[in-house]
């Protein structure tokens, strides 16, 4: 390995070297913040020149996000035929200008940097020269300490092997626990911020369940092997996190994913401030979702005893109601039974009885 990455361990300390001359004019040269900031710097100088990719890297993700839902059409269509699923997938990529590997291309590059600085530190901590740093050099790189823990110790070193740096194994240990934390922290928040703010949500596709995936394992991955990482590592990863977070900030407010939220939340601003020239259709569409959405009532979260009383009034109503329907029956039937309710069955007067009853009022002579 050393023969492969020999230039790079060249290129990594000589950068590293540059710096610290810059900053021992400010700062003790054997001091950690001499050090330390040159690692910093080494993290800034290759995030720089990273930047290209890092635009490749956003447009590829966003092409990944607008062809799920072609892909798990060609899944599901082929699914008992992998070959030609596979082919299907190639034609797609190539149809749309889709590289899958666009969006690892910054973690890629910086691989080998990461891996030479390993090396060097590595070296460091076992007083060896390495690329351009002399014994002098590495004398003073490896007695540099931050808040108490030499650059090139790490959380698993022994007591005798920290103490022979000058540090005490406590101070060692908290220092790269904290930093270990910041660094899983800081990569959580940037998985979880593109998650939540960069991502469009109408759409449910397989590449949401992964990153939401990896969201979780990237700082799990962190925690577990950064306790094999020396001090100076730690700097360079959270440095490199930090990077990150602020680089995906900036694209997520200046040029976000269409159908996300921060899309959304830049359209109200430019909208406020009479940026945006809209359709006048949509504009009433979203009059109308917007009005409809405030006139709808949410139903109220109600108590046990209260679903309870409710449940109680509607049995009683439907009973109610019930003994109501049976009573209007019944009077119906009594209705139709009555004499008079039948048609022909009207009382007849008998003959005579008129007769009779003109002759009570005029009674006859005798």
């Amino acid at each position: 390995m050393d023969t492969i990455l020999g230039p790079l361990y060249t290129a990594v300390s000589w950068i590293i070297v540059q710096f610290h001359k810059l900053y021992s004019l400010v700062f003790d040269e054997d001091s950690g913040w001499a050090w330390g900031l040159s690692i910093v710097s080494l993290v800034i100088v290759i995030r720089i020149a990273l930047i290209p990719l890092f635009v490749k890297q956003i447009k590829a993700t966003r092409n990944m996000q607008a062809i799920q839902p072609k892909m798990k059409a060609i899944q599901e269509r082929y699914k008992n035929d992998r070959q030609r699923q596979s082919e299907e997938m190639m034609k797609l990529y190539k149809e749309t200008g889709t590289n899958p590997l666009s969006s690892c291309l910054p973690i890629l590059a910086q691989s080998p940097f990461f891996l030479a600085l390993y090396q060097v530190l590595n070296k460091i901590a076992n007083n060896q020269e390495v690329g351009v740093m002399g014994a002098d050099l590495v004398e003073s790189a490896r007695n540099a300490s931050i808040f108490g823990a030499p650059i090139a110790t790490r959380f698993m070193d022994s007591a005798e092997k920290v103490e022979a740096l000058g540090a005490s194994l406590t101070d060692v240990r908290v220092v790269t626990v904290i930093m270990i934390l910041m660094m899983s922290a800081s990569q959580f928040y940037t998985q979880r911020q593109l998650m939540t703010k960069n991502v469009d949500l109408t759409a449910k596709t397989p590449f949401m369940q992964q990153q939401k995936m990896l969201m979780y394992v990237f700082p799990i991955i962190f925690a577990v092997f950064g306790i094999n990482f020396p001090v100076g590592v730690l700097v360079y990863w959270l440095t490199t996190n930090v990077w990150t977070l602020g680089q995906q900030m900036y694209i997520i407010k200046r040029n976000p994913t269409p159908g996300s939220l921060a899309y959304k939340q830049r359209q109200e601003k430019l909208r406020a401030k009479g940026k945006l020239k809209e359709d006048p259709a949509e504009v009433e569409a979203r009059k109308a979702v917007e009005t409809a959405r405030a006139n709808r009532q949410q139903p109220k979260r109600m108590t046990k005893a209260q679903r309870q009383a409710a449940a109680a009034q509607a049995e009683a109503d439907a009973k109610a109601k019930k003994a109501a329907g049976q009573q209007t029956s019944l009077s119906k039937e009594a209705s139709k039974d009555s004499p008079s309710a039948r048609p022909g069955q009207q009382s007849k007067k008998k003959p005579g009885q008129r007769k009779g009853s003109q002759r009570s009022k005029h009674p006859s002579k005798k």
